[in-house]
């Protein structure tokens, strides 16, 4: 049986200069870690496409793929889930309450607007913040219940 975790998530953090090439890394970083919760296959696609997802908007939008200005990540790894956060220290922008479905025939040939509605298909929770300079979005996924009543991921 592994050893409880502490109260406290443990934390992981990157930082990236705003390059695409640079996302493979993240993309590794998001799957380990949510392997180590002993997340799915289908779970570990879902958190690896959102972090990459939200790593992507900050090089594009926050800092216009300048390609020096950093991008932050956060993992923080919790028994009961997966929080990542992902800061660029961009204009920001609004978006909305609601992401339409971009499966729906009359959005599948829209050019913006795929992140947000994959961000949130992918996680249980996605929440964007402004204050502070920049844009922070929040990433979270919840573990799947422990089988046979056994330690929950990253217990």
């Amino acid at each position: 049986m592994a050893e409880p975790r502490p109260e406290r998530p443990e934390v992981i953090t990157l930082s990236i200069p705003s390059r695409l090439e640079l996302l493979n890394l993240v993309d590794q970083v998001a799957s380990v870690l949510s392997a180590h919760l002993r997340f799915g296959e289908e779970e570990r696609a879902a958190i690896s496409l959102a972090v990459v997802e939200a790593g992507t908007n900050a090089i594009q939008h926050g800092h216009g793929h300048d390609g020096v200005t950093p991008v932050d990540l956060r993992f923080e790894l919790l028994p009961d889930r997966l929080r990542v956060t992902v800061h660029d220290s961009g204009p920001g922008f609004r978006p909305p309450a609601e992401s339409p479905d971009m499966t729906s025939p009359e959005h599948l040939l829209d050019q913006r607007g795929r992140g947000i509605f994959i961000m949130r298909a992918c996680m249980d929770r996605v929440d964007f913040d402004f204050s502070g300079g920049g844009t922070t979005v929040r990433l979270e996924k919840l573990a799947p219940p422990a089988p046979n009543g056994g330690d929950p991921p990253g217990a």
